[in-house]
């Protein structure tokens, strides 16, 4: 890489290694328990090793990476019951999101959430699992945004990254997507209907079924 498409050292460097190790790792291309060597992640981004080890550093207090001691850094293994907590946790937060966005969502945020329950409802009847987790992630993050809750929506981030793995594999077990649909829909529908507490029982009742296959 040269020196002009990357800026090499300093807090920008730490940055940029920062937000393309957390992407690599959310979209699977590096996988639980994998090493992470500085010295090939450093040639790979164009950084120093000690921007990589700064930007390592973050991503163990987010959860992303384990810090092994003499041994370098790796890819969080995140346990189902580990999985379940988090589960558990976000079940409050996206449960307020959820209630929240019943209240303040525009007319037009509104349809968009109405229009992608219709694309979810097309990709289960299509069989196709991938497309319907990449619209139930959209959902998802539809629903933090039109909240308002920033604070919720920086803590909900951070905990669904260490759950990439976990909700990559659920997506693709055979007739999760058409479970999770009905569960989806009842979300929607409640948001655009503006009824807050019918909202935060859809997101519980979906979180609590998410919790229910993680286990099985």
């Amino acid at each position: 890489m040269s020196e002009e498409a990357s800026p090499g050292s300093g807090e920008q460097a730490k940055q940029l290694a920062l937000s393309r190790l957390r992407q690599a790792i959310l979209r699977g291309e590096m996988v639980p328990a994998q090493r992470l060597v500085e010295n090939e992640l450093a040639e790979r981004f164009g950084v120093t090793r000690a921007s990589i080890r700064a930007a390592l550093i973050d991503l163990a207090a987010e959860g992303l990476v384990e810090r092994i001691r003499n041994r370098g850094s790796r890819v969080r293994v995140v346990t189902v019951e580990e999985a379940v907590a988090i589960t558990e946790c976000r079940m409050a937060l996206e449960g307020l999101c959820a209630a929240k966005a019943a209240v303040l969502a525009t007319a037009a945020q509104r349809e968009e959430l109405t229009v992608l329950g219709e694309a979810m409802a097309k990709a289960v009847a299509e069989g196709d699992p991938l497309a319907y987790s990449e619209l139930n992630h959209q959902l998802h993050t539809h629903v933090r945004e039109f909240s308002g809750q920033r604070t919720a929506t920086e803590l909900l981030e951070r905990l669904n990254g260490q759950l990439v793995r976990h909700q990559f594999q659920l997506a693709l077990r055979p007739g999760r997507p058409q479970q999770s649909l009905s569960e989806h829909l009842a979300m929607i529908e409640a948001i655009v209907a503006g009824e807050p507490q019918a909202a935060e029982r859809a997101v519980r009742a979906h979180l609590s079924s998410v919790i229910d296959v993680l286990r099985n």
